[in-house]
């Protein structure tokens, strides 16, 4: 692995706040890039868990080049909120999604943490103007929305609250940048963010397809793999239609295939997650996935080698 970047020694102290899937997974990275890293989780069985967890990861923290001897080694463990966040140059929040825990929770860590100390929350919709409504200093409290697993998916989505200082988003995107992430500051805070967004409307349609019997789940997601999921990561859907307007480009698109696009939306289901259909999903699912760790471990190594390809390109560009 290369040296750490400057930018990361600004930022060498890291409290993770919440020990689940999520903070273990950045508490995988901040230690792959030999960072100090303090988890804080009430769970009496937090550090064996995260310890065998991070076991698991090492080898694709290997992988994306980042060093694994000794990776526990700047790791520490501390249950209570206030000494672990003390002194620490950024808090990771990963808690439940419940905006009156979240509140509560940096109420009490705004009383202890320096006024240079970056205040991230890894939450998946909830507004930070929102979640800062109490704080006497917000200025330093901002969205750092993973895709999971963080260690591995290039995406943050940087979203800045109402009263946000300027200069803690630009400190973010650079401290997520040092890490190898893709941040995405985002200029509006949207209910979900984007990403989200667009896999909601994706499997909003993708549920009723299966629910209508056109296709089963293992199917479905072939076909996604297969077409469109391929062909975004290469492209996305605008640049995606852009080139399907050939050389007129995406106005050309619009002008012709625009009106048959529209007929289409109003064409999409509105599945609901009533009995029969969740009864439908869960046999499906039962019947097409094998045993979870090894769909999670085939899933990273393709993640890993999609991710590969595509920089390998991107360096091979003129």
């Amino acid at each position: 692995m290369s040296d750490t970047p400057d930018v990361l020694d600004r930022y060498r102290r890291i409290t993770v706040v919440g020990a689940g899937t999520i903070g273990i997974s950045w508490a995988a990275l901040f230690l792959g890039h030999r960072l100090d890293v303090t988890v804080n989780d009430p769970a009496p069985d937090v550090e064996a868990r995260t310890r065998t967890e991070l076991a698991e990861l090492a080898p694709m923290l290997a992988e994306l080049g980042l060093a694994t001897e000794g990776l526990t080694d700047r790791l520490s463990f501390e249950p209570d909120l206030e000494r672990a966040v003390t002194g620490a140059d950024v808090v990771v929040e990963n808690g439940p999604e419940n905006l009156d825990f979240k509140r509560a929770l940096f109420g009490r860590i705004e009383k202890v943490v320096g006024p240079e100390t970056l205040l991230l929350t890894s939450t998946s919709g909830t507004r930070v103007t929102d979640i800062a409504r109490d704080l006497e200093r917000p200025g330093r409290l901002l969205v750092g929305h993973p895709f999971n697993p963080p260690h591995l998916v290039p995406l943050v989505e940087i979203v800045p609250g109402e009263r946000t200082d300027p200069e803690a988003v630009a400190e973010a995107v650079e401290f997520y940048r040092a890490l190898g992430k893709k941040p995405m500051v985002l200029r509006k805070e949207v209910p979900g963010f984007v990403a989200n967004r667009l896999q909601a409307a994706l499997f909003q349609e993708a549920v009723y397809l299966v629910e209508q019997g056109v296709v089963d789940i293992g199917e479905l997601d072939e076909v996604v793999t297969s077409s469109i999921g391929m062909r975004w990561a290469a492209c996305g859907p605008f640049r995606t239609f852009h080139l399907a307007g050939g050389p007129g480009g995406l106005p050309h698109f619009i002008e012709h295939l625009g009106p048959g696009l529209e007929r289409r939306w109003t064409q999409l289901g509105s599945p609901h997650f009533d009995e029969p259909t969740v009864a439908l999903l869960s046999e499906q699912a039962a019947r097409t996935f094998g045993d979870y760790a090894e769909l999670q471990r085939r899933r990273d190594a393709d993640q890993l080698a999609i991710q590969r390809a595509l920089d390998e390109s991107a360096r091979q560009d003129p």
